[in-house]
């Protein structure tokens, strides 16, 4: 069936103009953010921060926190949304990165089901100790380690984490062997070493510096490769003896695949603009975040590059999940 070209043309001119309209008025409501972790935890705490300050430019959320499975439930529920810009998740290194490695089945494929947004953020790692521990230093945990193999636990946020996964690493540069002890959330986790029944904690900075700054937990090492800001007596574990060792944690915003180009131009721009507000930067810096930012396709790019990056690392360490 052929149809007259002038209904061809007037049938396209309508859907450009629909398409520019939906462009102009979105949002026209409240947008759903995923954080694919509990309340509390550094995610959480990088996205309340991002969208407070949205919300001045006329913007509305409501964040929704769906934990589970390392981050899947969140992260597949943003990815089988309508792709009409009403549901982001902010996902991170674990769930975009690892986990394609990590679980067997994984409901989601971070680079065909999702829209690249804008990196948000970067958070290293930060060593903690209980107080309630004799630990001083990193080097206490590792001549302690080597003297009686896994009589020191440490808690992570779960499984093929990097926290899970820059331990790992840090074994295998000293030679030792800890016991892991995997958590769903960085809440309970923390609870755990400041009650004394986990020795060490891995965890991102942006969860663990309250709890320093309170003194409740002893910081041993950061494992970036500059020392954090708010922590400026603490060494990092290339300092501490491992030279080079680095494993930092980064946050991005991403939405369902297909979504429209113009959403993701207006939003990436207001990400960025929000990122460079001198108070928002210092609220993620006193969470011992640093600001990222940058366009969609740096977003894609560091993703393509971490995906075998991490899963090397994720088969090195024997990790797997059904």
């Amino acid at each position: 069936m052929q149809f007259p070209r002038r209904a061809v043309l007037t049938f396209a001119a309508a859907s450009l103009l629909a398409f520019a309209a939906h462009a102009e008025t979105w949002p026209s409501k409240p947008i759903r953010l995923i954080v694919p972790f509990p309340a509390g935890g550094g995610t959480d705490i990088i996205a309340r921060e991002l969208t407070n300050k949205l919300t001045t430019y006329g913007y509305t959320f409501v964040v929704d926190n769906k934990p589970g499975s390392g981050g899947n439930l969140g992260v597949d529920a943003a990815a089988k949304a309508a792709p009409d810009g009403y549901t982001l998740v902010l996902g991170q290194t674990s769930n975009l990165a690892i986990n394609p490695t990590l679980y067997t089945k994984l409901p989601y494929d971070p680079l065909k089901d999702l829209t690249p947004v804008s990196l948000v953020a970067s958070s290293p790692l930060v060593i903690v100790a209980g107080q309630a521990t004799p630990y001083k230093t990193l080097a206490d945990v590792i001549k302690v380690a080597k003297a009686k193999p896994d009589a020191i636990n440490y808690a992570s946020s779960g499984n093929g984490t990097v926290a899970h996964l820059a331990a790992e690493s840090l074994q295998k540069a000293a030679g030792v062997k800890f016991t892991h002890i995997p958590y769903k959330g960085a809440t309970q986790g923390a609870t755990d070493v400041i009650s004394g029944q986990v020795q060490l904690y891995f965890s991102t900075v942006t969860t663990l510096l309250p709890h320093i700054k309170s003194g409740k937990m002893r910081p041993l090492a950061v494992t970036s490769l500059q020392r954090v800001h708010d922590l400026p007596q603490v060494p990092t574990v290339s300092e501490s003896g491992y030279k080079g060792f680095e494993s930092v944690s980064w946050f991005a915003v991403s939405g369902p695949a297909n979504l429209p180009k113009e959403v993701v131009s207006k939003l990436n721009a207001d990400i960025n603009k929000a990122l460079q507000e001198p108070e928002l930067k210092q609220k993620l810096a006193n969470q011992g975040a640093d600001v990222t930012g940058g366009t969609p396709e740096q977003f894609a790019k560091l993703l393509r590059e971490d995906i075998p990056r991490w899963g090397k690392l994720v088969k090195d360490s024997g990790a797997k999940i059904d």
